[in-house]
């Protein structure tokens, strides 16, 4: 049998799973999907059992599990924080110590505990513990479809490191730098994030969505006051201005002096502050990261980077790397947070173990587009719809595809599943809410009545790969969603702002032929789709024939707070409760009228915390 290597990351947030056989990832999910808590950190029970059924394996027939991180070196490091702090954050000390004087400091064992107690018939393989930026450099590197490549890997913190550089060929990774906590470009960004009001390691992205409403007035301060960089990219922060070393907060008195008064209260309203802000550290962020960029260039010699980590989540300074950084190329894994870490992990066992990389040779990654999750059949399918008594219409999928694209044309919204799962936090285009970019009221009922979640927040096109360059100013492909680039000339129009319109009422005003995908500083994050997204892809061709357009607005299928829906069942609540007016589940068409009254015993809402 091929070599599997099951990769883990686990206990501290987006635990997830993968399965690599012979080199080449067969299976990976995020345990949020399973368990329906969002960026759920408990062992992914669900995530291992689904990655075994996926390759008809059982645990006796994996070789080696292999966990995302060094829990010895990492709790080595908490020590050594809590040390430095002393006397501040002792309640936070004390909070934590237990956890990392049991389990936490062996988590290696705790992984072997959770598969010997999950009721399996075979004895737990060697459970391997990788580094934490070993992982996510090797989730970028070993994935992609280069033979050789400069890799950059910049979170918040993992065991010590927060950014390192990287040198890959063929299947040898060789870190030429590190920066070490608390020093970290992620953590800088996650100060900002909870100072305006948003979650950490969940809110980051609205920061960046928020950006182009605001004005970069704070960036001078934040690079004389809080962060110094060196023209390498190489930084130190200012450590007397932060709390994250010192208690459970990112920020405090020092923070609130610097920037005019005290941070956000979450959902409270939205002030001009921090429209500034969002748009002063994303500014910030982004130099840092070009300026790293060229260096990982001039260390390796490759004009082609690979990027993970949670900071390569960031797509607008991906967009910036691609036109400031001398790169030709560039590759980001699309699990690029700690979920990615499992699957890094895996793939630098099975690396270091002998498996090759002949994707690489062949010219494309090993990602098969994402699409790593479960997967319903239509027997599947019919068998739940029919259990539950639930009225459809049967056309087959091209039925579907054909009466959908003549639906969006018309203003529907629609809930689109299909095929496998995506692994990592963008849907591209198997669990996705699809609507028509053309309309310059959709943005606005797909934030407030699909999704309920806050106004400003862009949607990001999907668009025919061929078609992309009339449409989108890129450069190389986006498969992936996670480049940004301006809207074409083309495809531009003028911006009409009226005097005194500023904040979110520039919400209001249209910049292209597609409002709803473009955001008012007339840029998108594209996802272009080719064979790697077959279903999407006949869509977007039925959408094109039929209107002109090759563009659909993609979002993930879920609510404000909901991990995105894995289940047909999953598909159909959410489908019921929002105003979502057509469910294409495989080849099934499900429209909202004629379905039966829609009751729960409790407001569903309630059981979905904010993110």
């Amino acid at each position: 049998m091929t070599q599997l290597v099951l990769g883990l990351s686990a206990f501290y947030h987006d635990s997830a799973a993968a399965l690599v056989a012979g080199g080449v990832p067969v299976a990976a999910a995020q345990e949020e999907r399973f368990s329906r808590r969002r960026h759920d950190p408990s062992f992914p029970h669900g995530a291992v059992g689904y990655c075994l059924e996926q390759a008809g394996a059982e645990l006796g027939d994996v070789s080696a599990v292999a966990y995302y991180e060094d829990p010895a070196l990492k709790f080595r490091r908490v020590l050594a924080t809590y040390a430095g702090a002393a006397p501040h954050g002792l309640p936070s000390f004390l909070d934590g110590l237990p956890a990392w004087l049991g389990w936490k400091r062996s988590a290696t064992r705790a992984v072997r505990e959770h598969l010997a107690g999950a009721g399996r018939r075979a004895a737990v393989p060697e459970v391997v513990a990788r580094r934490h930026h070993e992982s996510h450099a090797a989730s970028a590197f070993f994935a992609s479809p280069y033979p050789a490549a400069a890799v950059l890997c910049v979170d918040g913190v993992g065991e010590w490191a927060t950014t390192t550089l990287w040198q890959g060929a063929g299947t040898r990774l060789r870190c030429l730098a590190e920066l070490r906590f608390p020093h970290s470009l992620g953590l800088l960004y996650s100060a900002f994030t909870y100072f305006c009001g948003f979650k950490v390691d969940s809110g980051e992205y609205k920061l960046m969505g928020l950006a182009p409403y605001g004005t970069p007035r704070f960036a001078p301060l934040i690079r004389e006051r809080l962060i110094d960089v060196k023209p390498d990219g190489s930084f130190r922060l200012d450590l007397r201005r932060f709390e994250f070393l010192r208690g459970r907060v990112m920020t405090g008195a020092a923070f609130e002096q610097l920037f005019g008064g005290p941070r956000r209260q979450p959902e409270g309203p939205l002030t001009e502050r921090e429209f500034d802000l969002a748009a002063s550290v994303q500014q910030v962020t982004e130099e840092v990261m070009v300026k790293l960029a060229r260096t990982a260039r001039r260390l390796t010699g490759e004009p082609r980077l690979c990027l993970a980590g949670g900071v390569a989540l960031n797509c607008v300074a991906n967009g910036r790397l691609l036109e400031d950084a001398g790169l030709t190329e560039l590759w980001v894994q699309p699990a690029a947070g700690d979920a990615g870490g499992a699957l890094g992990a895996a793939l630098a066992e099975a690396c270091e173990r002998g498996a090759p990389r002949a994707h690489a040779a062949a010219g494309h990654d090993a990602m098969a587009g994402a699409l790593l999750g479960p997967e319903y059949t239509d027997d599947e399918i019919g068998a739940y719809l029919d259990a539950q008594g639930i009225p459809y219409e049967r056309p087959g999928f091209e039925g579907v595809a054909r009466r959908v694209a003549a639906a969006l044309a018309g203003g529907a919204i629609v809930g689109w599943f299909q095929g496998r799962m995506e692994f990592g936090p963008r849907a591209l285009g198997s669990r996705s809410i699809l609507a028509d970019p053309r309309d310059p009221g959709m943005q606005s009922a797909l934030n407030l009545r699909t999704k309920f979640r806050e106004s400003f927040r862009p949607f990001a096109p999907a668009v025919l790969a061929e078609d992309a360059k009339d449409w989108f100013d890129l450069r190389q492909e986006s498969p992936y969603m996670l480049i940004v680039g301006k809207v074409a000339e083309a495809q531009r129009l003028a911006a009409d702002v009226p005097g005194g319109v500023g904040g979110l009422d520039l919400l209001h005003v249209p910049r292209s032929t597609v409002p709803a995908v473009t955001h008012v500083d007339g840029s998108a994050r594209v996802q272009t789709v080719d064979g790697r997204h077959p279903r999407l892809r006949r869509l977007l061709l039925a959408f094109k024939e039929r209107t002109g357009c090759p563009v659909l607005v993609n979002t993930s299928f879920n609510v404000r707070g909901e991990p995105i829906v894995n289940t047909p069942r999953e598909a159909y609540a959410c489908f019921m409760r929002t105003n979502i007016d057509l469910l294409a589940l495989g080849g099934f068409l499900l429209r909202k009228q004629g379905q039966p009254p829609w009751q729960e015993e409790r407001d569903w809402r309630a059981g979905i915390p904010m993110d």
